[in-house]
Parts: C-alpha cells; sequence; structure tokens
C-alpha cells in the first residue's frame, strides 16, 4: 500500500508544487517511507510510499521515462511478474529485482490503453503520456487499490483517499443527498459515487484517459459467465483449484515485511493461514494470526459466536504465532472520530471495531502485510443455484437427492428447500426479470425508508433512484450467471476500500486472495456440481483442503454470528452515549432522518439489546452519519 495523487490543469495553468505536496501531506500514513514529486507545466504527480514488497525497498515514484516521454505514479502490487518481465524482453540479470512500476511502464509502452488488462494483482496508477498529451489511469479488477478524482472545466485531480483531493481549492465540498439516504438502506449499487457530490471513484476494471479535451472511460476486462470448464474427475478439479488457490496465496505473501492472516475459525480464513503457513515454512518463515474472541458475551450468545474451537484446531497444527483480540472488550462505537476521519466517508456496517482493533494489533506487532479472507463465500459460491439449473433442465432425480442431502445437513425441509432454491429460484429466470427485480428492491427500499425525513424522501426522488437501482439489478438466467452476479456484488468493493483505509491508518497493508482475478475466473467456469454436492456447499474447495485443513473445519457447516458482540456491547458500553445523541445530538440529522423514528428504535433495543439488529443498525448509522455530518466540509 502506498499513495498516488496528482493535478492536471485542463486550462494549462502551472502545478503549484505546494499544492501537490500538501495532498501528499494529507496522505503521510499511507506511506511513510518516502516522498516524491514530478511537476512540469500543467501536470504533476505525487507519491507516498510504503514498502511492501522487496522490489518497493529501492523503489522511488514517481517514475519517469524521459526517451518515452512517459511518467508513472503507482500504488501496485503486480502478481504476474515473471510472465511479463519475459514478454515485455527484460533479458538483463536486474530483471528479476524491477520494480512493480517499471513493468507497469513497460506494458504501457507495449500495448498503451489496453496494457492494464495484462496486469495480474493490485493496482491502482496514472500515467502522464507527454507525446499523445493525456494523462491515463487504471484501477485493478476488483478495486482493492482506491483511486477518487475530480474533474471540473479546469481541473482534474485524483488521489488514494478523499481528504487530498480536498486540499485543492479547485475541488467543491457539496454534499451528495442521495449517499445519506443510501447509508440507512444500506445500498451500493453506484460504483462510482461518493459521499461528495463531485469526487467519485475510478470504478473497478476500468481505465480513464483525460485530455484537455474531454475523458474516456473504458472497461478493461470483466467476467465471462459462458466459459465453462471441464475436467475428467473430482479430484482433477480439486487439484486444479488447490494450484489456482495456492498461487492466489503465494501471490501475496512476497513481502518485506512480517505477513500476518486473519483467523476466524472459518472455512475462508482457515484455508488461506493453513496454505500461507505451508509456503512460509518451506521458505524458512513463519506466519501471525489475528483472532477476535467475545469470552465475557452470555453463555445463550457464546455458543452462537465462540470460533475457539475451530481455531484451536488450525493453530494445533503448528507454524503460526497466534494474537487474540478481546473484541467484547471493545465498544463498538471505539475512536469513531478518528475512524470517520481515515474512512473520509460515513461507514454503515457496525463491525468496523473489530477491523480497527485487529489491523492496530498487527501494526503493534510490526505485521506489515495481512491476508483478509472477503469474499471467499462469493467466489466459490455455495453452489445453491445448482438446484435451479437441475429445476430447469428436468433432472428432478437429482434434484431431490441433492435437495434431500442439504435438507439433512442443514436440518431444513426438504420440500422448502426444492421450494426456494430450486422452483423459486428458476422461475425467477422465467419472469420478466426487470420487473420483477423493480417491485421487489423498491419493496424493501422504501419499507426501510420510514427512519427517513419523508421531505427529503420526496425531494430526493428516492423512489426513482430505487427504481433506477432496481433496473440494474436482475436476477441471474442460470447457475453461473447468479454466480456471476454475487461475485461482481457492489458490496464486495465497498468491504475492500473499507479495509484499505483502515489498514491505511496503521501503515499495514491488506491483500484478499480470494479476490484474485485468476481465482474468480477458475471458480466461476466450474460446473455447478463442483459447487454444490452431496449437501456440501463449496465443494470443490472442501475437496481440494484435504489433509491441509483440520478435518472439523474443512467439513464445517455452521457459521457464526459476529454481530451479536454488536448488540451487547453497543447497549453496555454506549448507553449514556446513545440517550445523549437521541435528547439533542440528533437535530444535526433533522433534515434527513425521522428522529421519533429512531426515538422509538431506542426503546425497541434497550428493552431487550440481543433482540433487535436492525434498531440497534439503524442508531449505529444515525450516531455515525450525526459525527460525519458535524465535520462535514472540515475534513
Amino acid at each position: 500500500m502506498s499513495a498516488i495523487a496528482g493535478i492536471y490543469y485542463l486550462d494549462g495553468r502551472p502545478v503549484d508544487v505546494n499544492c501537490l505536496s500538501g495532498m501528499l501531506e494529507r496522505l503521510a500514513h499511507r506511506g511513510p517511507n518516502g516522498t516524491g514529486i514530478w511537476v512540469e507545466g500543467f501536470v504533476g504527480l505525487g507519491h507516498r510510499m510504503l514498502w511492501s514488497t522487496p522490489e518497493s525497498l529501492g523503489e522511488r515514484l514517481p517514475l519517469a521515462d524521459a526517451d518515452a516521454g512517459l511518467v508513472i505514479t503507482a500504488d501496485a502490487r503486480i502478481d504476474n511478474r515473471e510472465e511479463l518481465i519475459e514478454v515485455l524482453g527484460f533479458a538483463c540479470p536486474e530483471a528479476a529485482t524491477l520494480s512493480d512500476s517499471e513493468i507497469i511502464l513497460a506494458a504501457y509502452r507495449k500495448w498503451g490503453e489496453d496494457s492494464p488488462a495484462r496486469l495480474i494483482g493490485d493496482f491502482a496508477f496514472a500515467i502522464w503520456d507527454k507525446r499523445k498529451q493525456n494523462l491515463f489511469c487504471a484501477r485493478d479488477p476488483v478495486g482493492v487499490k482506491p483511486f477518487y478524482y475530480y474533474k471540473g472545466v479546469r481541473t482534474f485531480v485524483f488521489a488514494s483517499e478523499i481528504k487530498a483531493l480536498l486540499c485543492v481549492p479547485d475541488v467543491p465540498r457539496r454534499l451528495n443527498e442521495a449517499a445519506v439516504a443510501y447509508h440507512f438502506l444500506a445500498v451500493h449499487d453506484e460504483p462510482d459515487a461518493t459521499f461528495y457530490l463531485d469526487i467519485v471513484h475510478l470504478p473497478a476494471a476500468c481505465s480513464l484517459t483525460v485530455t484537455a479535451a474531454g475523458q474516456r472511460l473504458r472497461k478493461y476486462w470483466s467476467l465471462d459467465s459462458t466459459r465453462e470448464l471441464h475436467l475428467g474427475s473430482d479430484e482433477e478439479y480439486g487439484s486444479a483449484f488447490l494450484e489456482v488457490f495456492t498461487e492466489a496465496v503465494n501471490s501475496r505473501l512476497r513481502s518485506a515485511q512480517p505477513v500476518g492472516s486473519m483467523l476466524s475459525g472459518g472455512l475462508d480464513s482457515s484455508s488461506i493461514v493453513c496454505s500461507a503457513r505451508e509456503s512460509l515454512k518451506n521458505k524458512g518463515g513463519g506466519l501471525r494470526t489475528y483472532s477476535a474472541v467475545f469470552p465475557s458475551l452470555p453463555e445463550k450468545a457464546l455458543r452462537r459466536i465462540d470460533e475457539r474451537r475451530w481455531i484451536d484446531s488450525v493453530l494445533a497444527m503448528g507454524g503460526v504465532e497466534p494474537c487474540f483480540i478481546r473484541a467484547d472488550k471493545i465498544s463498538p462505537l471505539a475512536e469513531n472520530d478518528t475512524v470517520l476521519n481515515h474512512l473520509d466517508e460515513p461507514c454503515w456496517g457496525p463491525n468496523i471495531y473489530l477491523h480497527w482493533a485487529i489491523y492496530g494489533a498487527a501494526r503493534q506487532q510490526g505485521t506489515g502485510v495481512l491476508l483478509e479472507g472477503i469474499d471467499g463465500d462469493s467466489v466459490i459460491s455455495h453452489g445453491y443455484e445448482y438446484l435451479a439449473e437441475l429445476f430447469r433442465t428436468v433432472k428432478f432425480r437429482i434434484l431431490i437427492r441433492e435437495a434431500a442431502a442439504l435438507s439433512y445437513g442443514s436440518r431444513r425441509i426438504m420440500l422448502g428447500v426444492i421450494w426456494r432454491l430450486g422452483f423459486k429460484l428458476w422461475l425467477l429466470g422465467q419472469l420478466d426479470r426487470i420487473q420483477w427485480m423493480r417491485a421487489a428492491i423498491l419493496k424493501k427500499g422504501m419499507a426501510n425508508s420510514k427512519i427517513l425525513n419523508q421531505d427529503f424522501v420526496t425531494r430526493i426522488r428516492l423512489k426513482e433512484r430505487m427504481d433506477s437501482i432496481a433496473s440494474r439489478q436482475l436476477p441471474g438466467r442460470n447457475a453461473r450467471e447468479m454466480h456471476m452476479l454475487s461475485i461482481t456484488s457492489p458490496l464486495i468493493r465497498y468491504s475492500v476500500e473499507i479495509a484499505d483505509k483502515i489498514a491505511a491508518a496503521f501503515q499495514v497493508e491488506p491483500r484478499f486472495p480470494f479476490l484474485d482475478r485468476r481465482l474468480m475466473e477458475f471458480c466461476l467456469a466450474l460446473p455447478p456440481n463442483q459447487k454444490l454436492s452431496n449437501g456440501w456447499n463449496r465443494v470443490v474447495m472442501r475437496r481440494a483442503m484435504e489433509g491441509l485443513l483440520p478435518s472439523e473445519v474443512q467439513w464445517r457447516r455452521s457459521k457464526t454470528n459476529l454481530g451479536l458482540n454488536f448488540l451487547y456491547k453497543f447497549f453496555e458500553y454506549e448507553q449514556e452515549r446513545i440517550e445523549k445523541f437521541l435528547s439533542h445530538e440528533s437535530e444535526v440529522l433533522a433534515e434527513y432522518v425521522n428522529i421519533p423514528v429512531l426515538r422509538s428504535a431506542y426503546t425497541r433495543y434497550s428493552s431487550d439489546p440481543p433482540g433487535h439488529e436492525q434498531e440497534a443498525t439503524t442508531l449505529f448509522r444515525g450516531m455515525v452519519m450525526a459525527s460525519w455530518l458535524r465535520n462535514f466540509g472540515k475534513i
């Protein structure tokens, strides 16, 4: 993780070095290992360095290629380095020590605007092309590396975080009121929008070319839902998965600092830990693990949230240095103002305090890279869409067998499984999908909108906005399309952006093996019966991890609810603060939120904290939004 920033004055004004320096100063937490600035006339690029890979230790950015008339600033980790070094013709003995930004620049020289599609890894970069007089920007396929920008008539500026853009006098600070509504409704379907009306994301898997005459946004990569993988046996599929998964993990172990991994005891994080442990052991290294525990919760709650049994089974295999974080001793609003300052925007997820605590612990121990299990569920897929596929293809014998096995393993009624996961999903693919989704999303969204001030709902035309969102969220017509939609969910991008900003506060780089482009492509191409078989979801991964995972984790069906700690501790630690907020501090929300509804939510929540998740979440979102609005324009 590093920081990038840049200014391009479209009207030809010379860049003020002090302005660019000010942007980089606001990003100092992202890159404590060096600062670089390049300015030529109306263009300036900047960089803050964090040494995260061995090659970055000798890297200096921005990097200029005077012969080609190119300059690059980048926050990048390129995973197919060896392949690119060979294709690009680097024959010198020093090729293995080339920085990732040098490889990106060489790829641009060879393939131009098609170069991002050739890159495997996580990246956000900008290249000034003096000969073409354009600024070429690109972001990785998932959006792991952040890239925000503002484009006005006279100015284009970009940076890794919003706060840096707000240093530039040309950038306005106007509230995006729709984002306030979406915060309370947990909507994430506008891939480029932020809480600032004039500041946007560069969408994942997109490039942006900016000239004085205009800009061109281009999608350079997307998943292919028509590709199918055909192998000879379950064993071959398992071996192929393990090869791709191991490469995804190994690519993220290339580090100049000690590596750690989150370990919850679930299938995803445990598989990452066991794979990383084997790779590091072979290289003579070790792995640190970080786990949240909740021993002080009531026994009833502890049975639903405690993962120590599975965590301990992974640790018992050796080769790791464990760290346990007492999450039950942390308020969900701990250091809220500091967190908001790093996020730049309100976050609706109440479990963010867990990430803050874990990354803080990693920093304290000197861990520089932390592996996360986001979002194995979506990438591998639970495979439930297979039942709809069996219904569509009239394979009722297999459908009944799978439904029976699934109902036995999950304690559901078999006919209910066939109805919900078979017939109902199949039926959705046959109906007018646009109208169905519009009706479903509108019904849910407008029902949840009761928390909002109705004058505000009318003013921003929320119903029309929700209708527009619904028209973009079509259900898949078959199992593979359904799988693709889950992989490309806006929630994944949102999750990794939050993780990036929290990690940046502690100079730790988060890495996400399941979001490897190669792994996503592989899993999507699998046949449905490699995702669900004999009642076991995500079965290809379970088979592949034979001998690497403890069997109780490998064949685990249960999943804990970490939100329980929030429900108990939010009330226990913050009762006085919540009541103070509702009595007079909530007025900052009055233009947007129905305050009596918010107070009623608290009355219900306080009567039974573990029994009112929606009310607790609404209160949390309200308090976070109020804190952020009080400081809006001051970031």
